[in-house]
């Protein structure tokens, strides 16, 4: 399968998922059928069209970023690919008068993107697997979903950049540092909102951990308001989304990030590739498998997530 459209019309037929299934059920005849639809990088197998499209489903329900965040394909996609944002331009123009187009020509800024491969290992006793009114589509979707999601989340909020994603809370390239403060307080958060750039505020959210929120919550100014909209979950009008991979109040650590994450970018190469393990767990009765799937994530404006640093001090 050296091309997209090669690929997309094998993994999309009926034969291919029939023997895809046989195979993830332990016939090891059923790879015989399909020995030129091995990927030779990864040593598996593309999920059918309709199975890597259930999963992506099922990513989209579990996922905090897959929800907020740019997704952009990169089915035949290398290693490395470049993302491109601009400023676009909006100008009143004379009648008969010249277009600004030139004006935006150039006006690109260029990120590298990597493809960094993720792994999620699972493990299914025999007698599932054989069972005829076993829904092994379905189950391994599901679990596969909830497995991906929780590490791609973690590496979009941690990653370094190094083997993973680089996430918003990654030191120069993450979220902007908008407000430095020793301890979170009521016009600290006030002091973020306005650090946002008004372009950015319209489509913005609040992201921060179960303890922070907490905080937040019984926080009140001097006439006793509360911060916290207890209604519909907002602060100053924009929704709160919760991630415990978001730290603790400590110094040097990041609490809060406010801002417009659909300008943090997946990259995402589809499908999702399998690898049975049959002969290392048969003594177990049980099949391994080995899903990877290859993604990157960038924030490509940095100014569009603010956050709140608490100060180091002596």
């Amino acid at each position: 399968m050296t091309t997209f459209n090669e690929k997309d019309r094998i993994i999309g037929s009926a034969e291919y998922n029939t023997n895809f299934w046989n195979l993830m059920r332990g016939n090891r005849y059923a790879a015989d059928s399909m020995h030129d639809s091995k990927d030779v990088s990864t040593g598996g197998y593309a999920l059918p069209y309709a199975a890597d499209d259930k999963l992506r489903k099922a990513i989209r329900r579990e996922s905090l970023f897959h929800n907020m965040a740019t997704v952009v394909k990169a089915y035949n996609g290398g290693s490395r690919i470049f993302a491109k944002d601009c400023d676009d331009l909006a100008e009143w123009a004379p009648e008969n008068g010249s277009i600004p187009i030139q004006d935006g020509m150039e006006d690109f800024t260029r990120y590298s993107v990597d493809m960094h491969k993720l792994a999620v290992f699972v493990k299914l006793d025999d007698d599932f697997v054989h069972d005829a009114t076993f829904d092994i589509e379905d189950y391994f979707t599901s679990r596969l979903a909830k497995n991906f999601t929780k590490a791609e989340d973690k590496g979009f909020i941690t990653g370094t950049g190094y083997h993973m994603p680089t996430g918003i809370l990654s030191p120069g390239q993450g979220a902007e540092a908008g407000v430095f403060t020793d301890n979170i307080t009521y016009d600290g958060v006030i002091r973020l909102f306005f650090a946002l750039n008004d372009e950015y505020r319209k489509n913005a959210v609040w992201m921060m951990n179960d303890n922070t929120a907490l905080t937040l919550r019984l926080m009140k100014d001097e006439a006793g308001n509360p911060l916290w909209n207890q209604a519909n979950d907002t602060i100053l009008g924009k929704p709160v989304v919760f991630s415990n991979d978001m730290p603790d109040e400590a110094a040097g650590e990041t609490p809060i990030v406010f801002g417009d994450f659909s300008y943090y970018w997946i990259i995402d190469r589809s499908p999702v590739s399998i690898q049975t393990l049959k002969e290392k767990f048969v003594t177990l009765d049980q099949i391994g498998y080995l899903a990877l799937e290859f993604l990157d994530g960038k924030l490509i404006r940095r100014d569009a997530l603010q956050g709140m640093v608490i100060n180091i001090t002596d």
